[in-house]
């Protein structure tokens, strides 16, 4: 025969509460026997029935498991508390950020000239000065930059004369080292004898 299943409501019948109390109460205690033993953890359950009755089982000193639970949950609300701090902290400093970035970019708006209209004479006389200040800056950085680029043309060119001097030494002392010039006529004067005169006869006679 096949159960039905059974509604997750209130039973209403006393006894039949009763029953299935008695019977769920301890299928639990027996799981948690299984569980502790199985899976070596530490497990404690704590029942109490309609009336008021204490059941329990706990696979260690149920006092030391319930201590045990409580700084557990005490420090995960300091964590909490902790961490809600934190985030409050951040966003704080976000906000003030924020309204930083906001002034800087106003700021810069009017040394770009925007965003003038809601100036007094004061700020404008301070902008002015900023500007002046600014160009001041930027006009020495320029004449510090033409400086170092005509003492690098300097360094250059003196480079360049010295490398100059060098070659003009050296070309005397190579004139030495020059293979004097011969010409075709006198490189065949030098070889092996070139007989021309006109003989006739047979080769033997002619060495005789």
């Amino acid at each position: 025969m096949v159960r039905g299943k059974i509604q997750m409501k209130r039973i209403e019948n006393t006894t039949s509460r009763q029953v299935t109390f008695s019977k769920r109460r301890h299928g639990l205690l027996k799981k948690a026997f299984e569980l502790s033993v199985l899976c070596e953890a530490e497990v404690t359950v704590i029942v109490f029935s309609q009336k008021g009755r204490l059941y329990e089982f706990s696979s260690s000193d149920i006092e030391e498991v319930i201590a045990r639970y409580l700084n557990q949950v005490k420090g995960g609300q300091n964590n909490n508390i902790a961490v809600q701090q934190y985030m409050q902290q951040l966003m704080r400093g976000s906000a003030s950020m924020t309204k930083q970035i906001e002034l800087l970019d106003a700021s810069q708006r009017k040394l770009l000239g925007y965003g003038l209209s809601s100036c007094t004479s004061e700020e404008l006389q301070e902008i002015e000065s900023q500007l002046v200040r600014s160009l001041s800056r930027i006009r020495a950085k320029k004449a510090q930059l033409w400086m170092d680029e005509i003492e690098h043309q300097k360094e250059k060119e003196r480079l360049l004369l010295e490398e100059n001097a060098r070659l003009i030494e050296k070309l005397p002392a190579q004139g030495k080292y020059i293979v004097p010039y011969r010409s075709q006529s006198s490189q065949v004067s030098d070889r092996d004898h070139v007989e021309t005169e006109l003989f006739i006869g047979l080769p033997e006679m002619r060495c005789s």
